[in-house]
């Protein structure tokens, strides 16, 4: 008789000399998942508003112009309000899901209409509003994370980036890209929903790509990936998370004291080396509890911690909730039945 699979906690291994894509392993771990609307057309004047949720909004101009509008300390990073100028081509990712207003082009002081991302359905859709002038066409989608505590370098992100059509020079491959999302939200063919999906995966990867490279010194958080000392940490910590790390030992692997790169970890990556360790196990934890059936013992092991209670302590202080609670919550429904009935 064939023996059922099981699900654990087990990973291939990896050669610690292999590079580690940190991003990739980040926006992995952290269950990103795409949701597009479809495309609304405004005719002039038009307000749209919409309050602060926890979605990584993003638009993609088909047609026409408009305005985003971010007010004063609404984004995570308490920064200065940002206006935009968006026109035909250009994309816009508010990575922090903060509270702002896109609207025509004159900037009208209309009415605003209320977008409520809960209440929209989840297949891509055409729609019309706004009035009887010049229109502008919006492609609406979010990114939604999961549950687990927002990564350092996540969330020094910027409130919003923006794309440029004339973005090609610094990004080249988002000469293709947003034209791939425009035509396919245009003419949505078998699987259209999908392919949107995954086009703005891509956007998102290639947004952040294009911010480090024009932001420079200025990219704080994402910028330490880059730097040769402190992105080999990150590196180290990602492909060894178990390891019992001190500031000491992981200072004495990138060739620096420990005062100097405790300062520069921190300062490049918005907090202290330890404190976004433990952060990243807990994320690892969360990953491994949404897809694997291993026990939670495995999964405190694999992590880095040896005794449970510890391990599901920690987890708790984070998450709010315990590893058992954690990992019923995240399952989809059928597949709990199916463990309950097993």
């Amino acid at each position: 008789m064939r023996k059922k699979p099981q699900n654990t906690t087990k990973r291939l291994a990896t050669a610690d000399t292999a590079p580690v894509d940190v991003m990739g392993e980040i926006l992995e771990a952290v269950h990103l998942r795409t949701a597009i609307f479809g495309q609304i057309e405004f005719g002039a004047p038009w307000r749209l508003q919409i309050p602060a949720r926890e979605y990584l909004s993003f638009y993609v101009i088909a047609r026409g112009n408009a305005w985003l509008q971010l007010p004063r300390g609404q984004s995570a990073t308490k920064q200065p309000a940002v206006e935009i100028a968006l026109s035909t081509g250009d994309a816009v990712i508010l990575p922090h899901g903060s509270e702002h207003e896109v609207r025509d082009g004159d900037k009208s002081d209309v009415r605003a209409i209320s977008f409520d991302y809960d209440a929209c359905p989840r297949q891509p859709h055409a729609a019309r509003a706004g009035g009887d002038g010049p229109v502008t066409s919006l492609i609406i989608g979010h990114f939604t994370l999961g549950t687990t505590p927002r990564n350092a370098l996540l969330a020094s992100l910027p409130p919003a980036i923006h794309l440029p059509a004339n973005a090609v020079s610094a990004s080249p491959q988002l000469a293709g890209l947003v034209p791939l999302i425009l035509s396919e939200s245009a003419s949505p063919g078998a699987g259209g929903s999908i392919v949107l999906a995954r086009l703005a995966d891509l956007l998102f990867v290639h947004a952040l790509r294009y911010w480090i490279s024009t932001k420079g010194q200025s990219a704080c958080g994402l910028r330490a990936v880059s730097d040769p000392a402190i992105g080999a940490a990150l590196r180290l910590m990602h492909a060894r998370p178990a390891e019992p790390w001190t500031v000491e030992k992981l200072a004495s692997e990138v060739a620096m004291s420990r005062s100097a790169f405790a300062a520069r970890f921190t300062e490049l990556v918005g907090e202290p080396p330890l404190q976004y360790l433990a952060r990243w196990r807990m994320t690892l934890a969360a990953q491994r509890l949404r897809e694997d059936d291993g026990a939670i013992a495995a999964v405190a092991e694999a992590v880095g911690y040896g005794n449970p209670v510890a391990f599901s302590k920690a987890f708790t202080r984070l998450q709010g909730v315990g590893p058992g609670t954690f990992r019923r919550n995240a399952r989809p429904l059928g597949l709990r039945v199916r463990q309950q009935a097993d």
